[in-house]
């Protein structure tokens, strides 16, 4: 999947579960543009960030047989939230946006097989 694609997928992902879990109230998106911009910063974060993390928690994500990366997604979707202003973008605790990340992984994971069997 190209770039555009994943954040694309990333906001429209963002803003379903918010309106799905507003109930609830443990995601909040203020609005298509606080997800878009949620989008991009997360895009550029595992491009950048989530590949250190990965190396530095080696040790620790075998010992898990990795479970570990559901933190370090977890951990990013904190960042991202705290870098696009947690008025606009906020998870309600730690395990909200573990549930969160566990989420968006599948969603990535079913989308990403789609559009490489498409190709």
């Amino acid at each position: 999947m190209t770039f555009l694609q994943r954040v694309i997928i990333n906001a429209i992902s963002f803003v379903a579960l918010a309106g799905l879990l507003q109930s609830t109230q443990i995601f909040f998106v203020s609005s298509i543009w606080a997800a878009i911009g949620a989008a991009i910063v997360l895009a550029f974060l595992n491009a950048f960030v989530k590949p250190l993390l990965v190396v530095i928690s080696l040790p620790i994500t075998i010992m898990t047989l990795g479970l570990f990366s559901i933190i370090i997604n977890a951990l990013l979707l904190q960042l991202t939230a705290y870098l696009v202003g947690t008025h606009h973008f906020h998870f309600s605790s730690f395990g909200a946006t573990i549930l969160m990340a566990i989420i968006m992984s599948v969603i990535n994971a079913v989308i990403s097989n789609y559009f490489n069997r498409a190709n």
